[in-house]
């Protein structure tokens, strides 16, 4: 089992990266999957999507051949996405632009998002709304809200709220479990065959 971690603030100092190697430290900690795989936007974007991709562009697939390899070998997928001013980064939107060759197509994901005050919810929203549809993403019913982030998750226990930190911790681990077991439920889904048909490569 292969779970990679996209972490979606495109800042040089991102809490969000901070929560995504916690969660790349507790799935290997906890047993839940043999390999962990981190791609982050934090100095790191990808240059805007645009027609060329489709044409096989050479500039195109050096960059993106790398990291298709390491979408297409993973079984499932946890999106870590900060909110700002009530949506999704706009780097991150633009990841999702990218994979429509099946590399992340009948996968399961997580959503964490992250909030520095008590917001959160605005881009759990918008990731299940509108980031899925041709590239078939399969978000689960869990997901997890990090509030107040700069005081959870830190590695100094003395910078993390002591009510709090437990919670999302236990949080963290109870739905990457969960995560696991439907990596390990649609990959039937995926080996049955069904899944991909040239004529119908775009969702409705």
């Amino acid at each position: 089992m292969k779970i990679s971690i996209i972490s979606g603030s495109h800042r040089k100092q991102a809490q969000t990266l901070k929560v995504a190697k916690h969660i790349k430290k507790t799935l290997l900690e906890q047993n839940i999957c043999e390999e962990s795989w981190l791609f982050s936007l934090s100095e790191n974007p990808l240059p805007l999507w645009d027609e060329s991709i489709w044409s096989g562009d050479a500039e195109w697939q050096e960059r993106l051949t790398p990291v298709s390899e390491q979408l297409t070998s993973s079984d499932a997928f946890v999106v870590v996405s900060p909110e700002w001013h009530g949506q999704v980064p706009a780097g991150l939107k633009n990841f999702f632009l990218m994979w429509g060759k099946g590399e992340l197509a009948h996968k399961p994901a997580l959503i964490v998002t992250v909030s520095s005050g008590v917001g959160g919810s605005y881009p759990v929203a918008e990731l299940r709304m509108s980031s899925y549809k041709n590239n078939r993403i399969c978000y689960i019913p869990e997901q997890i809200i990090v509030r107040n982030v700069e005081s959870v998750l830190n590695d100094n226990p003395a910078d993390n709220d002591p009510e709090a930190d437990p919670y999302f911790r236990s949080r963290i681990i109870f739905s990457l479990k969960i995560l696991r077991e439907y990596g390990v439920a649609l990959k039937q889904v995926r080996e049955s065959g069904l899944t991909y048909a040239d004529e119908f490569k775009n969702g409705m």
